[in-house]
C-alpha cells in the first residue's frame, strides 16, 4: 500500500544575508530558542563539534501530552543555501525538513518544507494530518517565525 506523502511549507523574510543566517541554524542548540515552550523540547544528544552530512541529533518532546523521542539526520549539507534533516526515529512514517536561505531583498527568504506521513490507512492518514498534524505544524511555524523574527529580524524582544 503507498504512503499518503503531506507537504508543508513556512517562510519567513530576515534583513540578514544567508551567510549570516545560516550560522544560526548550524547550531543546533539555536532550536531550543525557536521551538514553542509547550513542547517542552530538549536536545539529548552531545553537542557535535561540528554540525554536518551525516550529523545525528536526538532530542525529546512533547506533542499533545504525550512524550516522545526523536532522533534526526543531517542529509543535506550545502551552506550557506541549505541543509536536510530526516528523521530515523520518530513519531511520523517519514518524515523530511529541508531548511533554504534564499536571498531576497536584501536579506534571506528562510523557507522550511516539510515533508511527512502520519501513521494509519489512507482515510485515517487524512484525519490524522488535518485534525492534529497540519493545525500542530502551523502552530509551531508560526512561533518559529515570530521567534525567527525576534532574534535575526530586528523584531522587538
Amino acid at each position: 500500500m503507498a504512503v499518503r506523502v503531506f507537504t508543508f511549507l513556512s517562510e519567513v523574510w530576515l534583513p540578514l544575508p544567508p551567510r549570516d543566517v545560516f550560522p544560526f541554524f548550524a547550531e543546533a542548540r539555536n532550536l531550543e530558542a525557536i521551538t514553542p515552550p509547550w513542547l517542552n523540547f530538549r536536545i539529548l544528544s552531545q553537542r557535535p563539534a561540528e554540525m554536518g552530512r551525516g550529523t545525528v541529533i536526538e532530542y525529546r518532546l512533547r506533542l499533545r501530552g504525550v512524550p516522545l523521542r526523536w532522533q534526526s539526520e543531517i542529509t543535506v549539507w550545502e551552506p550557506p543555501e541549505r541543509f536536510v534533516d530526516v528523521q530515523r526515529r520518530g513519531p511520523y512514517r517519514f518524515w523530511e525538513h529541508e531548511h533554504l536561505f534564499l536571498p531576497r531583498n536584501g536579506g534571506t527568504l528562510a523557507q522550511d518544507r516539510v515533508r511527512y506521513a502520519v501513521p494509519g490507512g489512507p482515510l485515517l492518514e487524512w484525519l490524522v494530518d488535518r485534525l492534529l498534524v497540519r493545525p500542530d505544524l502551523e502552530r509551531i511555524f508560526a512561533y518559529r517565525r515570530e521567534r525567527l523574527q525576534q532574534l535575526l529580524g530586528g523584531a522587538p524582544k
